[in-house]
């Protein structure tokens, strides 16, 4: 499918205290929802007002802003729950490891539950027409992912990349060499054309990165 095709089938939810993107990503009465950071149960409320039925829950990373709801959300729809290997067991702590940085007290955030699938380079994320490939991603967390759907040219890229910058590498997990080496591999793989929709603020390009984002310089 073409670009615009794919990107009229998200629909962007903003969850939990830090403002995260959930992404809804809707294949014909069934979806994929990407980053559930808070909130679950509204999700699944959300997606069922919506007549859809959530197969899958797919998370970038392990940060409690981003897996913080899968638990919910898992309950409510019986989905199957993926995260890369890197990230798997952090996601089932998230709220420990956070909680020297963020209030983390609040009843619509948990650990994630133990995944279901544990994802790595070059695995496949589909639902009907939709294929979200996997690129790992480490340096924001160890186990960090972009899920690419190649042939509409959109990247869901977690906190990897933001409008103008790049995710915090000061947490537990973080690396800033690590995340350059990233960087670097994203500038090769990726066209300038393809959007990235981040986990936190506004969507980007590629092409707009490497003109303004001193990280990709």
């Amino acid at each position: 499918m073409d670009q615009q095709e794919f990107l009229r089938r998200i629909a962007p939810i903003t969850v939990g205290a830090l403002s995260t993107n959930c992404y809804v990503v809707r294949d014909s009465d069934k979806c994929i929802v990407v980053d559930p950071g808070a909130h679950g149960d509204k999700i699944a409320g959300a997606i069922a007002g919506e007549g859809l039925t959530c197969t899958i829950i797919v998370c970038t990373h392990g940060h409690h802003d981003h897996v913080g709801g899968v638990a919910a959300l898992k309950r409510a729809t019986g989905a199957t729950y993926m995260i890369s290997e890197g990230d798997a067991e952090r996601a089932t702590r998230a709220i420990e490891l956070s909680s020297h940085v963020f209030d983390v007290n609040s009843p619509d955030i948990a650990n994630a539950p133990e995944a279901d699938v544990r994802l790595r380079e070059g695995d496949v994320v589909s639902l009907g027409d939709i294929t979200l490939r996997v690129i790992e991603a480490p340096g924001h967390t160890e186990g960090g992912i972009v899920l690419v759907e190649d042939d509409a040219n959109v990247a869901f890229v977690g906190d990897t990349v933001f409008e103008g910058s790049v995710g915090r590498t000061d947490l537990v997990g973080g690396d800033a060499a690590t995340l350059k080496k990233t960087i670097a591999r994203l500038k090769e793989e990726l066209a300038p054309e393809c959007v990235l929709l981040t986990g936190h603020g506004n969507p980007t390009t590629m092409g707009r990165e490497l003109m303004v984002n001193p990280f990709f310089l």
